[in-house]
């Protein structure tokens, strides 16, 4: 079983993630911030992952420090149950329509870290969430998780449209990606023999 559990405290969170990358999408999401929740929820929906978080976090200063921690968690989450990559796909990607909104999602589990995130969100928030802390996310897991990711905005013009597609997209992405490919499972998916 392909499994993570992750343990992080700092003196601003407390979170506990438990992650299957083989699982049947279900999701048990509370952080503390509501938007977050719902894109997480269905980020494990669609990519059909296991997953389990609970996240205590000082969301009376604001919602950053739970959002990118969050983040933080879930690319530990996912380098550790990918182990050394035997096997997988290692690239995904998804064009996925949200309405109006159109967002494309690429990743490539490299072993290093990059993010080039070309969402325009027009409103500052969305509820309560403050919508640039999506770049923050996604940051944050890109980081810890060792992958290059890529985001862009092709429509769209509904901030909880752009992001709703950019979470969908990318459970969608990584789906594919950490899939075992039939043909080399038992190859490290690159030419280095490492990553």
């Amino acid at each position: 079983m392909r499994e993570a559990e992750i343990s992080r405290k700092t003196a601003e969170t407390d979170i506990q993630l438990r992650l299957n990358l083989d699982g049947r999408g279900r999701g048990d999401i509370a952080t503390g911030v509501g938007f977050l929740d719902h894109m997480l929820t269905l980020f494990a929906h669609h990519g059909r992952f296991d997953l389990t978080l609970r996240c205590q976090g000082d969301t009376w200063v604001d919602d950053h420090h739970t959002v990118e921690d969050t983040g933080i968690a879930l690319g530990q989450a996912f380098r550790q149950a990918l182990g050394d990559k035997k096997g997988i796909v290692r690239y995904g990607s998804m064009l996925l329509p949200m309405d109006e909104a159109l967002v494309l999602c690429a990743v490539d589990f490299s072993g290093r870290c990059m993010l080039r995130y070309g969402l325009k969100v027009p409103a500052p928030k969305v509820g309560t969430f403050d919508t640039e802390l999506g770049e923050e996310f996604f940051w944050a897991f890109a980081r810890t998780a060792e992958a290059t990711l890529h985001f862009q905005q092709l429509d769209g013009v509904n901030s909880h449209h752009i992001l709703e597609a950019a979470f969908k997209a990318f459970g969608r992405a990584l789906r594919q990606a950490v899939k075992i490919d039939p043909d080399a499972q038992d190859e490290i998916p690159s030419t280095k023999g490492t990553l």
